[in-house]
């Protein structure tokens, strides 16, 4: 989402870095350079200006120019200010009220309703009783969708009965949510291709017979600056509390999540990343700005793997490891463990120095990275389980057999060999080193 800005702002602090002192001169070159990134990032341009004023200030103090370090200072500027942007500190939905309700708002086709599916499925993960609420009654597709997507999250919904007003629905289903017990409930409006008195009108007599106190705006981070026109026209009418910024893990230039939060003043709450269910989470400002600036994000690749890695087998799997018991089986697990994590790239957006890589030489190297995977997957499932628990059998008959069985080249199955032997010589560093170093997370395991 962001390889462009991130690009653009690693060359102008590679700049910096070279001076050894800086002054008004080259502080102001590089302020200049600042501004064209965003603007090419497309963020709004009076936001631009507030964030380069902000860093102008806090630059040309005498801490920062009398500094030993003065590059790395002007980053810090940058990246506090871009965190200031984006919110400070992460924001939670309004809990108050039984249920806690929530109404999702925006234009046609930004993923309100799949978006609603993936917070369904978040609360139903905290042991909470939730029913979807299918408000768009001009498109019985979005409804039936939907349906599909509380079913596959396992909660309940409700959806409009023939000739059913809007707000109609909003008080049955207001109505059956107090009676039934739930603890939320999760409103999906109608849309359109753009703002309209009728749509405002709409939603905002929706919000105000469920007494929602979440009022969501979903935005498709690729819109740019349009974006900020819409998100203060819904803020003027309904009172927004809140964002949700969809198709992050895009390619458009992420203008919109450094505007809307800025402009209409609402935190952003959660992302979506995939299209997967579980592919919605919590916004970090800290986080973000890290990610911006090419240091990666470490906290949340840990936090992804803690949840979606089974412990009790990361502690087996260690176990063998460190017992020099470690074979394919494990070797072909460990991939599958990987794959949970998500896409390559959305991993090594998350690793410190990859965010600031040429963004055609990423997108290579993680499809390289995603072939070799399925690659390896498809050879090892093409050896016999002895093979597979004795890899030191595998000669030359067996290596063109299985690279026969698996569709690829006995280099490929070469190449597995070589990589699973570096990984058992790194696990035997590692036991020499072991109770002198902290433990790896979970799925974080060396050679995979």
């Amino acid at each position: 989402m962001f390889d462009q800005l991130t690009q653009s702002l690693q060359k102008t602090f590679k700049n910096l870095r070279g001076q050894g002192k800086l002054s008004e001169e080259n502080i102001q070159e590089a302020l200049r350079d600042v501004r064209m990134a965003l603007l090419e990032a497309d963020v709004h341009f009076q936001v631009v200006k507030t964030f380069v004023e902000n860093v102008r200030e806090k630059v040309m103090g005498a801490d920062v120019l009398n500094s030993v370090s003065p590059g790395q200072q002007f980053i810090k500027h940058i990246h506090d200010e871009i965190e200031r942007l984006l919110g400070e500190k992460q924001a939670e939905f309004d809990k108050s009220g039984r249920p806690q309700s929530i109404v999702m708002l925006g234009l046609h086709g930004v993923g309100k309703t799949t978006t609603t599916g993936k917070l369904a499925r978040r609360f139903k993960g905290e042991d909470k009783k939730v029913l979807v609420v299918g408000c768009d009654i001009r498109r019985p597709a979005a409804v039936d969708q939907l349906r599909v997507l509380a079913e596959q999250a396992g909660v309940e919904m409700l959806g409009p009965i023939p000739g059913e007003s809007v707000t109609a629905v909003g008080r049955r289903a207001r109505q059956q949510a107090e009676q039934g017990g739930f603890d939320v409930v999760i409103y999906d409006t109608g849309g359109r291709l753009q703002i309209d008195d009728e749509l405002v009108n709409e939603v905002a007599e929706l919000t105000r017979v469920t007494d929602a106190r979440n009022k969501v705006l979903v935005i498709d981070a690729a819109m740019g600056q349009e974006s900020v026109n819409v998100a203060e026209t819904f803020h003027a009418r309904c009172g927004l509390t809140g964002l949700i910024l969809t198709k992050l893990d895009g390619d458009a230039r992420g203008g919109a999540a450094l505007s809307v939060r800025e402009v209409t003043g609402c935190p952003i709450l959660m992302v979506g990343v995939g299209e997967k269910q579980e592919d919605l989470q919590p916004f970090y400002p800290s986080r973000m700005a890290d990610r911006i600036l090419g240091m990666g994000d470490v906290v949340s690749l840990v936090e992804k793997a803690q949840e979606n890695v089974d412990e009790d087998e990361m502690k087996r799997m260690e176990k063998r490891m460190f017992s020099g018991q470690m074979d394919l089986e494990d070797f072909l697990m460990q991939l599958r463990q990987m794959k949970k994590l998500g896409s390559m790239t959305q991993l090594m957006d998350m690793m410190p120095g990859m965010p600031n890589m040429d963004a055609a030489k990423k997108a290579k190297a993680a499809e390289l990275g995603q072939r070799q995977s399925k690659r390896f997957e498809a050879i090892i499932l093409s050896m016999t389980p002895f093979e597979r628990k004795r890899p030191k059998i595998i000669n030359g008959k067996r290596r063109i057999r299985i690279a026969k069985g698996s569709g690829t080249r006995v280099k490929d199955v070469n190449d597995l060999i070589k990589q699973f032997s570096q990984a058992q010589k790194m696990t035997k560093k590692l036991k020499n080193m072991k109770g002198k170093m902290p433990r790896m997370p979970k799925g974080m395991m060396p050679g995979f």
